[in-house]
């Protein structure tokens, strides 16, 4: 079983060799062709995939991209049955190391005073995702542990249905940075630190020409997460 140095070791083996093939395919003149379905988290969907899915389709327009943007549990469910070639995930502690972590914040808007919220003693209100949700779990377990009374006020199935009840003040949200509005803000020193997620880029094993062009987006949605994620 290789360590987590090991892993990255490998990940980086992996990423050069995929980049040498790719060289030896473009001297030949060779162009991939085929189909990739790609599934991605909402933080990631909307922030990272039109800039990655342009740069891919630029270099290989011959490769046709099925892109799925969904939750974590319909995104495993999907690899599972090899229905997705490739998938930006979140990952609990229990699956592994991940490829990196990013880092979580409590988001509110400025107009929440969450000072006055706290010294009321009143129920600090949360936006969430319905459960099953891995940052829901962490904000309930974090405001739990430091003793802090809580209430969900808005549960929503999407990511954008989550930044507009927090951009309408109704309540605050853990979340990332990636793709945060720019009227929102992060809430340090007030509230106990939810740490960070790990996130995983797992691909279902193919052979061929396929394989080399789903190492090929996945390199290039290593290289745009290193922004966000500590490697």
């Amino acid at each position: 079983m290789l360590t987590a140095e090991g892993e990255k070791l490998m990940s980086y083996a992996r990423r050069l060799l995929a980049l040498n093939d790719e060289t030896l395919r473009a001297l030949q003149g060779e162009r991939l062709t085929g189909e990739i379905h790609l599934g991605m988290q909402e933080d990631f969907g909307e922030s990272l995939m039109p800039g990655i899915l342009g740069q891919f389709k630029r270099h290989h327009p011959q490769v046709r991209i099925v892109a799925r943007v969904d939750r974590n549990g319909p995104l495993r469910q999907a690899l599972a049955e090899e229905v997705l070639d490739l998938a930006l995930l979140w990952q609990t502690e229990d699956q592994g190391p991940g490829m990196g972590r990013c880092p979580l914040a409590w988001i509110a808007h400025p107009d929440l005073d969450i000072g006055a919220l706290l010294a009321s003693g009143e129920p600090l209100p949360l936006v969430m995702f319905d459960s099953p949700c891995l940052m829901r779990s962490r904000a309930i377990a974090c405001l739990d542990a430091a003793g802090i009374p809580w209430q969900v006020v808005f549960v929503s199935h999407s990511l954008n249905g989550i930044w507009a009840a927090v951009q309408a003040g109704l309540g605050l949200t853990i979340r990332t940075r990636i793709g945060m509005p720019g009227n929102l803000r992060t809430v340090a020193g007030l509230l106990p630190s939810p740490g960070s997620l790990a996130v995983n880029l797992q691909q279902t094993p193919r052979e061929g020409q396929h394989s080399a062009a789903v190492a090929l987006l996945g390199d290039l949605m290593t290289e745009a997460l290193q922004g966000w994620v500590e490697m």
